[in-house]
Formats: structure tokens, sequence, C-alpha cells
């Protein structure tokens, strides 16, 4: 994943009203209840069904450490499909907020610099935007994709103010990034 998809991630985890199943007995019965049996958890887990009935009775307690990030990535994507689909769609309506760090270069007008050099900005994007990313998101689009929203939109609402300077700014990137928070 890369930092876009991360840090929509991380907003979709904070969105959550109720916080998944902590014991690995509960995570262990909410998958087969959501997956319907011993063995489709297993299959979707890389175990054996009887692995699936001894980490559901108890019987063994600590998986190693690749199946319990499966366990925790498998019940994490099920957890509340509803309330994340619901957030995604306020935030379409709304916008977004990006907060980051990160190298900004510009193509500019002649005698104005186009040195890149790091920022750090706290901007709320608008609606339109976040529809284009959330649907960049849903289409399978790269990281590099995705950037290029937010750096529109970077673009049109920090650098340009709305269009009321910077006119001749004709392209914004974002590299080198520090890190980069995304907030609805």
């Amino acid at each position: 994943m890369g930092e876009i998809e991360d840090a929509i991630e991380r907003a979709d985890r904070e969105a959550f009203t109720r916080q998944p199943p902590k014991t690995l007995a509960g995570r262990i019965n909410y998958l087969l209840r959501q997956l319907g049996s011993a063995k489709a958890v297993a299959q979707e887990l890389g175990v054996t069904a009887d692995s699936v009935n001894r980490y559901r009775r108890g019987a063994r307690k600590h998986p190693p450490k690749d199946i319990a990030a499966k366990i925790d990535d498998a019940v994490r994507s099920r957890w509340q499909p509803g309330v994340r689909k619901r957030r995604h769609q306020q935030a379409a309506a709304s916008g977004i907020t990006v907060e980051t760090r990160a190298r900004f270069g510009y193509t500019a007008s002649v005698g104005s610099t186009d040195d890149g050099r790091f920022r750090r900005l706290t901007v709320r994007l608008p609606a339109a935007y976040a529809q284009r990313l959330f649907d960049a998101r849903n289409t399978g689009a790269s990281d590099q994709e995705m950037r290029g929203i937010i750096a529109e939109g970077l673009k049109d609402v920090y650098f340009q103010d709305g269009g009321g300077r910077a006119m001749g700014l004709s392209d914004v990137a974002i590299n080198d990034i520090d890190y980069l928070d995304i907030g609805y």
C-alpha cells in the first residue's frame, strides 16, 4: 500500500463506532459468523479448519505473527462496512482535510522560483476532490494517481487560494512525503 492508501485506511479506522473484538476467540467467532464455516475461515487465513476451531475454543491462544496479522486484517476489512460507506459518502459531500509534510515542486511562470521545498500543510479540500480520491481508490488507482488528485486540490485551495493568486502556477507535485494524514 502507498502513503495515500494508508492515510485513507487510518481515517476509516477512526470512523469505527465500536471497536472490533479484541480477543482471539472473539475475532475468530466474528469471522465464523461472517463467513459461515470454519473451513471458509481457514481458507481465508491460510490455516486448517482444526486450527480455527482450536483458536475458537481457546485451546490455542497465540497464533504465529503472520496468522495473527491475517486474522486482524480479515476482521478489520469486514468490521462495520456500513459505517465506512456512510463516512465516505459524507466526506464526498463535505470534503476532506489533508495534513502533510512533504516536498512540493511546481511549474510556475517565468520570473518565479519553482524550487521544491518542504512544507507542512493542513488544508480542507472541497467535496469534488474527496469524491475523485475515493473513486480513484475504488477503481484501484496507483498511489501516484491519488497523489496527483491531492496535489491538484492543494494547488487550487492552498497555492492559488481559489483563484485569488498564483494564477501562473500550472502544475504542483507532491514529492518526498514525510507524513500524510487524511481526516473526514
